[in-house]
């Protein structure tokens, strides 16, 4: 059985709010904001691309708090086909 290759689905979370704007500098990146923290969840395809996003975050001036790569079972695309009422 033949499968397509994609990345691997990561969550990181720093320290501090990233406003909308710039979410063009994490293009298919989820941005979202909890207790003064912002999390991005998004498909990264290699490590020069997540080294290029946490590059981006410390050139901000944000505080890493985590970067955790999920489970295949969390890809958003295994998950919709699993459950259909999951929103991301």
């Amino acid at each position: 059985m033949m499968r397509k290759q994609r990345g691997t689905l990561y969550c990181i979370v720093v320290r501090g709010e990233l406003g909308n704007r710039y979410a063009a500098d994490f293009e298919g990146m989820q941005i979202q904001t909890k207790d003064a923290d912002t999390i991005l969840t998004g498909e990264i395809i290699d490590q020069p691309h997540l080294f290029g996003i946490l590059n981006r975050l410390k050139v901000l001036g944000l505080e890493i708090l985590s970067v955790q790569a999920l489970s295949e079972d969390a890809h958003p695309s295994t998950e919709r086909d699993r459950d259909p009422s999951h929103e991301p």
